[in-house]
């Protein structure tokens, strides 16, 4: 996932004294508060509170069709379907008859320091691409390591601290959509479920108030300031001039402070017959989200100049149900579909020969990514 680069704070700030106490401090009043949002707007509950009755319904499914990991078989091409942990490198190679569609990338797996930096330069180079480009792990989710790298510093800074296979990639500038797609096996067109705009919250500075009390003054920032002020401590106390424009987050994603909006009435049938066509040069795909770039609303509609990102399997979400908007009963609807189809596609895809991973499989990789995944840059 990616993002436009950060307005500029103005060059007249100055730091000055907090009306709350400085990061790190005790916020009694603002903790209370953000608290309280935060227990009566779902979308920003802890999965352990959210996903009970989704895990209670996946098991009810598991039940009626003899397999708790049915799922799993819904993308034989990737393994465990998608399910956590799985190569992006491999499945966009695996799109590589979708190339026009595909940002330039590669995948640096040596370990040595100064080989994986000059195979990072190299790329470029031959590549003809300018800073800033994306890192991010090979296996990831939910934005975790993701980096948009804006000078060389940055680029050796993160390539020397990191042992772990990373994805280097082409920076599309654009709007930023997420689009659910799944096909049954044997089905001549596909569908587009759900199609989720990404927004980077943007908060407009008054001329006197610190970026920390602006974010503490924001209604929908308060509920994320925890996540905010930890990634802007460097210029909490800084005061953004009258006007100016200053975005919080880098990365397209709702747990790191993204505003997911449901973008369902984007889908048509231009937008349908493309991401079909993209889908099906990937044999054995069937199910799960295509994160795109795009220069605008219009042509995501239409289906012109498209950049996916990446494509996510099994355990992507159709995440429109995270606008504000949408009830908790809406989001439970859309994810009891989601799984019911991933079943569904997952035994068919069995009958037709496929194998699902058992559920010492699954737990071998769950195991495996979080081994990994602790090495990720925050």
């Amino acid at each position: 996932m990616q993002l436009a680069s950060t307005p500029a704070l103005s060059s007249r700030a100055k730091p000055r004294d907090l009306v709350f106490p400085p990061a790190g401090k005790t916020r009694s009043w603002p903790n209370l508060v953000r608290r309280w949002r935060r227990l009566t707007r779902w979308e920003f509950w802890p999965p352990y509170f959210f996903y009970p009755p989704v895990v209670v319904y996946i098991l009810s499914l598991g039940i009626k069709h003899r397999n708790p990991v049915l799922f799993t078989a819904a993308n034989p091409a990737i393994p465990a379907g998608g399910f956590v942990g799985e190569s992006k490198h491999e499945i966009l190679d695996n799109l590589k008859r979708a190339s026009q569609w595909l940002p330039a990338s590669i995948l640096i797996s040596s370990t040595a320091k100064e080989q994986r930096v000059a195979e990072a330069e190299e790329f470029m180079s031959t590549r003809g691409l300018q800073l800033p480009v994306v890192l991010k792990p090979d296996a990831g989710q939910r934005g975790s390591g993701v980096s948009v790298v804006r000078s060389n510093a940055q680029l050796r800074e993160y390539l020397s601290n990191s042992s772990f296979p990373v994805i280097v990639q082409e920076y599309v500038s654009g709007d930023e959509f997420g689009v659910f797609y799944y096909r049954y096996p044997g089905e001549a067109q596909g569908h587009v479920f759900s199609i989720t705009e990404k927004r980077m919250p943007v908060l407009v500075g008054d001329g006197h108030s610190t970026l920390e009390e602006l974010i503490l003054a924001d209604d929908r920032a308060l509920c994320m300031s925890e996540f905010y002020l930890n990634k802007t401590s460097h210029r909490a106390q800084y005061v953004p001039a009258a006007k100016a424009q200053v975005q919080l987050v880098e990365i397209g994603t709702h747990c790191r402070g993204a505003i997911f909006l449901d973008a369902g009435d984007a889908i048509t049938p231009e937008l349908e017959e493309v991401i079909d066509r993209i889908a099906k040069k990937f044999d054995g795909f069937y199910f799960g989200r295509f994160d795109i770039r795009v220069r605008s609303r219009d042509d995501l509609m239409a289906g012109r100049s498209l950049k996916i990102l990446e494509l996510n399997g099994v355990t992507s979400e159709a995440t429109h149900i995270y606008d504000p908007k949408l009830s908790l009963f809406d989001a439970y609807r859309a994810l009891f579909k989601q799984w019911r189809i991933a079943f569904e596609i997952g035994k068919i895809n069995r009958d037709r020969g496929a194998r699902p991973s058992s559920l010492r499989e699954l737990i071998g990789i769950i195991r495996d990514y979080s081994r990994l995944s602790k090495n990720y840059p925050e």
